[in-house]
């Protein structure tokens, strides 16, 4: 009787457990994924708060010599096409340096199960194996999202002083646009980083306070020198 019990309760007991299993599974592949979408989020989001920080102190130090709102705007701008390209290059070079290393260790693996297995096996990686590697880079992908990512911070002190004709108006709402904004990106790349966000949003403030101080000042300095 008590084999017959046994019996009956071992599969419920099997069931459950791979139930759990397979719970156990799916909670580490969203967690996975959810770390993979977080890495770049966060990427973009210091992408984003380089392209604010120096687009803003660009424009600040070219404000503190000339009171002309073309020659901020144009200054703002340049420094977003410079910067947009440079992070796309910078990026697309990197991004294509790892994309080579890992595609030289497809080849290597391919190597050694020819060696293992005794079988002839091609030199490159066919698609189905490039398949497989789903987390393989993508340098366009990086260099685009890159250069996207620096124009949307870029865009925050340019828009903040297109539409202002006063001299002194026009600094005083960038500094607020752009603190606003300093203040918002460090917030979500602490949230995405799994940080405290007081303390990572004050950093990025005063870091982007200090950098448009600091422009601003050696600017004025050198521009009140006559050199």
């Amino acid at each position: 009787m008590a084999s017959n019990e046994a019996s009956l309760n071992e599969p419920k007991y099997g069931g459950d457990l791979e139930r759990q299993t397979t719970q156990a599974l799916d909670h580490e592949t969203k967690e996975f994924d959810y770390s993979k979408r977080s890495q770049w989020l966060r990427a973009a989001v210091l992408g984003a708060n380089d392209g604010l920080v120096s687009t803003a102190s660009l424009m600040m130090g070219v404000g503190a010599v000339k009171q002309d709102i073309k020659a901020m705007i144009l200054t703002g701008f340049a420094g977003l096409v410079a910067g947009a390209c440079s992070m796309a290059i910078g990026e697309f070079v990197s991004v294509y340096s790892q994309l080579d290393i890992e595609l030289a260790q497809l080849r290597r693996e391919k190597v050694q199960r020819e060696i293992s297995t005794g079988q002839r096996v091609a030199a490159e990686p066919d698609h189905d194996e490039l398949g497989e590697k789903e987390d393989l880079p993508n340098p366009l992908q990086a260099a685009a999202a890159s250069a996207l990512a620096f124009s949307v911070g870029a865009m925050v002190p340019l828009l903040a002083a297109s539409f202002i004709k006063d001299y002194r108006v026009r600094l005083w709402v960038v500094v607020a646009a752009v603190s606003f904004a300093l203040a918002v990106f460090g917030w979500l790349g602490a949230v995405l980083g799994k940080a405290r966000t007081v303390k990572s949003a004050a950093r990025v403030l005063v870091g982007g306070w200090l950098a448009m101080a600091i422009t601003f000042g050696l600017t004025k300095l050198i521009g009140s020198r006559g050199l």
